[in-house]
């Protein structure tokens, strides 16, 4: 599969599609993306992780850092559609415990604080 970054307006955040997997050849386009969108000043950011089947310790590297450029800014970051294999390797190194992981996209944007700080209300 050929390796993809979308990215698009969320509901009150920004979403950050991947598909493809993510290695030290793909990385850096994610690390890039995400740079892109904290530095753009978005605070909430969703990564739809529903398209990777496999993730290798770049691809980690590359999230945690999204997480502590954006909990600099009083950012959050949560990832959405976390197939097995990359909830595996996720839960081994406990970034699971670190960062958020949500069923979907929806899930994630509704666990996301608002603006004021506060959890989003479920409506």
């Amino acid at each position: 599969m050929d390796f993809a970054l979308t990215t698009r307006p969320g509901r009150g955040g920004t979403v950050v599609e991947v598909a493809g997997e993510l290695d030290m050849s793909t990385t850096p386009q994610l690390r890039d993306r995400l740079l892109e969108v904290v530095q753009g000043g978005a605070r909430v950011v969703v990564v739809d992780l529903a398209g990777v089947g496999f993730m290798d310790s770049s691809g980690l590297g590359a999230l945690v850092l999204a997480y502590k450029d954006l909990r600099e800014r009083d950012g959050w970051l949560g990832l959405a559609g976390v197939r097995p294999p990359v909830r595996q390797l996720l839960s081994v190194t406990s970034v699971d415990r670190v960062i958020g992981l949500f069923d979907t996209v929806r899930d994630a944007e509704e666990a996301a604080p608002t603006a004021s700080g506060a959890p989003a209300q479920r409506g």
